[in-house]
């Protein structure tokens, strides 16, 4: 359901009720600034009639010592309004700020699935920032000039009823402008974020890319690809631009109309007659100054539709649900025996089943392979057990119990993952290995840790050795060392349940050789499933499955499969050149 302008802004508010006393604060600094830019005005009338007509010494002497006063009272409601006001829209951001990078962090992977990480991004640094836009700049606006404007109209009527009420026949014209305008901001506004979302994406695949860009010559294709989005997002926020400038001029027009209708009445003989010097200046200085922030009313209406939009993108995240937790089994350690058993499973972004009526049983301790050709849904498998996805039917219990039942915290503890893509942060190499630790090892287990996984053969070189920054993702190291670093973790990890996918395809003969009887040792009474397409690092598995679209091709051991001849057999001839 589409929320409207007016509930969003709403919503946006109540983020403001914890900062109640600075909003309050701020408001009575807005609407003091206005009485002393009317009040003035207003004292154009005695200064003029009595002053300088009637020639009163005393008006004539308090005078200067009235501006001072009232300059220095604008100058304290100003500072008043503007400190508590940035105070409280600051607040506002690192709220939301704070709320849609928690949201996010606890959204399931298939929300990830299908939006970019430049988009996701685009959404808390620039759209957080519109918000701001219109917590602070444009509410100030709006209560500071709305109130100046009721003051000037109330002085108006004060010193001639009659001609302010020709002056009010513009109201309804200004409004129905205004709804016409809002309508074409919102809309411009939430293509500007969308346009923003596309600008960051392709500066982030830029980035992230940048080897493969080179390496295939790529350079003229992004760079016209990001000419397109950058000029689409520049002519979006000209049109804003150009409807402002426009609903400025129509509002200012129609204001202006209305005080050349005064101006003509006053010059009538008999109405200027009985009409005092002060009176006709006071009048004519009230309907000018309203000008201005008739002006500034229609443009704060831009940011106004800016921010609802982007707080209408913000909520649209933050009203989705997280990733559901329903489990309440809980348990330290489990044996791991696992049963996969009539599974179909599709993955939110496609329409053909990735895994199909798949049945398969790990006993607790033993070892399984899954073998196959891309695609086969070997990495899916690996995702499901961990319950990053939802099954679509059939039923995966651990221990005899459904995954669903289990917390998942304490799922997710009983697994320790090594992929062929490995995520590092951009922290030392210790607190990487160390990731997810609720206690610190100390150097010594680290360094043995280190040397298990083979980590310490480049590390003890570097000069900060394992405190050595990795840099965004890894990127200091090699994908071999950054795999090395994934397996350390694991083994930190100490889980009872092993994943290795595709874990030593980075590595050289060599290194995985030796790595291999590592992971050997970290297998031992450990269930663990291991997806390779090297077929030398499963032959010792008890059990090999061989998997196509998503369902079991053969079963049995290395030997037995090779005596059938089937596809096994023909995947291992293939690898090894018979």
């Amino acid at each position: 359901m589409q929320s409207s302008g007016k509930q969003i802004y709403k919503r946006l508010l109540t983020y403001t009720y914890e900062f109640k006393a600075a909003a309050l604060f701020a408001v009575i600094g807005m609407l003091g600034y206005a009485a002393m830019d009317a009040l003035f005005i207003q004292l154009m009338k005695p200064f003029m009639d009595e002053g300088l007509t009637e020639g009163n010494q005393d008006v004539l002497a308090m005078a200067p010592f009235v501006v001072i006063l009232l300059v220095l009272g604008r100058g304290v409601f100003n500072y008043m309004s503007s400190y508590c006001l940035s105070y409280v829209g600051s607040q506002v951001v690192r709220k939301l700020r704070q709320q849609l990078y928690e949201h996010m962090l606890f959204m399931p992977v298939s929300f990830h699935d299908k939006h970019s990480n430049g988009e996701l991004v685009s959404k808390i640094t620039f759209d957080t920032e519109q918000v701001q836009q219109a917590v602070t700049r444009a509410l100030q606006v709006a209560i500071r000039e709305g109130a100046f404007v009721v003051f000037l109209l109330w002085g108006m009527f004060a010193i001639s009823w009659k001609l302010s009420l020709l002056f009010l026949v513009i109201v309804p014209f200004v409004a129905i402008v205004v709804s016409v305008v809002s309508k074409r901001f919102r809309k411009i506004s939430k293509k500007i974020q969308d346009a923003m979302g596309a600008v960051t994406r392709s500066s982030e695949q830029m980035l992230s890319g940048h080897k493969e860009i080179h390496g295939f010559g790529g350079q003229e294709k992004e760079i016209s690809h990001f000419a397109t989005v950058n000029n689409h997002n520049r002519q979006q926020r000209v049109k804003m631009d150009a409807t402002r400038a426009l609903s400025v001029s129509v509002i200012q027009l129609i204001a202006a109309s209305a005080m050349a209708v005064v101006l003509a009445i006053i010059a009538m003989p008999d109405v200027h007659e009985s009409l005092t010097p002060g009176v006709v200046a006071s009048l004519i200085t009230a309907m000018v100054m309203m000008l201005r922030p008739l002006k500034q009313l229609a443009n704060v209406n831009s940011d106004f539709q800016r921010g609802i939009a982007a707080a209408n993108s913000i909520f649209e995240v933050l009203d989705q649900e997280k990733e559901k937790d329903l489990g309440t089994h809980s348990v330290e350690a489990v044996a791991g025996d696992i049963a996969v058993k009539n599974v179909s499973f599709t993955y939110p972004t496609k329409d053909e089943p990735v895994i199909e009526n798949l049945s398969i049983n790990i006993p607790a301790g033993q070892s399984i392979a899954l073998v196959g050709r891309s695609g086969s849904g070997k990495s899916t498998l690996s995702s499901l057990l961990p319950r990053f996805y939802d099954l679509d039917s059939g039923s995966i219990t651990l221990d005899g119990i459904e995954l669903s039942d289990y917390s998942l915290a304490c799922l997710r503890k009983q697994f320790a993952l090594v992929s062929q893509h490995v995520t590092l942060f951009n922290d030392t190499i210790a607190n990487n290995i160390m990731y997810g630790l609720d206690e610190k090892m100390s150097d010594e287990e680290l360094v043995e840790v280190a040397k298990k996984a083979h980590v310490w053969e480049f590390v003890k070189d570097l000069p900060d050795g394992l405190n050595t920054e990795v840099g965004e993702n890894g990127v200091m190291l090699s994908g071999g060392q950054r795999q090395r670093i994934a397996i350390a973790r694991a083994i930190v990890k100490d889980a009872p349940i092993l994943i290795l996918d595709e874990a030593t395809s980075a590595l050289d003969t060599e290194s995985e050789r030796l790595i291999q009887e590592e992971l050997d040792k970290l297998m031992v009474n450990k269930t663990s499933i291991v997806i390779a397409h090297r077929l030398s690092t499963i032959e010792k598995a008890d059990q090999i499955y061989v998997l196509e679209q998503g369902r079991v091709l053969e079963q049995g051991k290395h030997q037995e499969l090779l005596a059938k001849d089937g596809a096994y057999s023909a995947l291992c001839k293939m690898q090894y050149g018979e």
